[in-house]
């Protein structure tokens, strides 16, 4: 068995301007006419979470995270995209919470058990990037210690 699963595909890709004006042009014509269908905003949040800049995927989520408080009925679909645009975030607590929420109603579902692959990679890969970081300032503080150390005992 593969140790990586190739079905957090969207995690890892984008939509091209095009194909994310699309999506944009569509919901805001329906904002014009005064009703925004579940699936126009489905599909914006979606573009969005897929999109290349945190502002962009911060709007995505904004709109899934709308859908699932005020719609049951598709809270679902939007369980598993919430979850990757918060990986796509970097905001892995939350990543987990939705994709965990998936996984507990649908153990079986290679998406979502690939997110959780890619998250648990990511926080490992941030957790060495901390120590390394505390490491290293931990050195530097060290270095200028011994050096304030070695002055006072001069005088």
């Amino acid at each position: 068995m593969p140790t990586e699963l190739p079905y957090a595909a969207e995690a890892e890709t984008g939509l091209s301007y095009d194909e994310l004006e699309v999506l944009r042009t569509q919901y805001y014509k329906e904002i014009e006419q005064g009703h925004v269908t579940t699936q126009s905003k489905f599909n914006y949040g979606w573009g969005l979470v897929k999109s290349s800049t945190a502002e962009l995927q911060t709007e995505g989520v904004k709109l899934l995270q709308e859908i699932y408080s005020a719609s049951p009925a598709h809270r679902r679909e939007c369980t598993y995209y919430i979850a990757v645009g918060y990986y796509k975030l970097r905001n892995y607590a939350y990543a987990r919470k939705f994709n965990d929420l998936l996984l507990s109603v649908e153990p079986e579902n290679m998406q979502a058990q690939s997110l959780r692959q890619l998250i648990d990679q990511a926080v490992t890969r941030d957790g060495y990037i901390g120590m390394g970081i505390i490491a290293g300032t931990a050195a530097v503080a060290g270095v200028i210690l011994a050096s304030v150390l070695r002055r006072s005992a001069r005088r």
